[in-house]
């Protein structure tokens, strides 16, 4: 049986939202290492990684399998997503369009060694920064340097009170 990575939601989610990460079919007790790779928009590499072991039945799952190791330890279902690194010192991942979705390559791989083994499986996920149905406009439109959005029919369950500044109307 394939190993397989499931990714809830699948392919597409908001930034903040938090992404269940869980392998199946891996051999049980098998040592795996999973990796997360992105590219910022001046083609800079982040990666994160980290050692973990399948259950008894074959199966991994980040909300309860602690990471044994690498770039984390412990249980962070998240982790390999916070915990990227740049593959040049003193790069910092910073998102300038908030327009296009960050792309996150993830991997399963073989083993635990330095260099890990073979890859079993892969799958990609995009993060949104800005939801369906929410534009932006830039503030220098408005005489003062930020950018606004505006939901058109976007609910994220936050409460914002946000303030036009004085002399300027929405």
């Amino acid at each position: 049986m394939a190993a397989t990575l499931i990714l809830e939601p699948a392919g597409r989610c908001c930034w903040d939202e938090p992404v269940r990460i869980a392998v199946r079919g891996l051999v049980p007790e098998q040592p795996v290492t999973l990796r997360a790779s992105l590219c910022d928009e001046k083609g800079a590499l982040f990666q994160a990684h980290a050692r973990y072991r399948a259950d008894a039945r074959g199966g991994l799952d980040l909300e309860r399998a602690p990471a044994l190791g690498c770039s984390f330890a412990g249980l962070e279902p998240m982790g390999l997503l916070w915990a990227s690194e740049p593959e040049k010192p003193l790069l910092r991942l910073v998102k300038r369009d908030v327009r296009t979705p960050l792309a996150v390559e993830l991997e399963v791989l073989d083993g635990h060694d330095p260099e890990p083994g073979r890859l079993l499986c892969r799958a990609r996920h995009e993060l949104d920064f800005l939801p369906p149905g929410v534009r932006r406009v830039p503030g220098a439109r408005y005489s003062f340097p930020a950018s606004r959005t505006w939901a058109l029919s976007w609910d994220c369950g936050h409460t914002r009170n946000w303030r036009w500044p004085a002399g300027v109307s929405g």
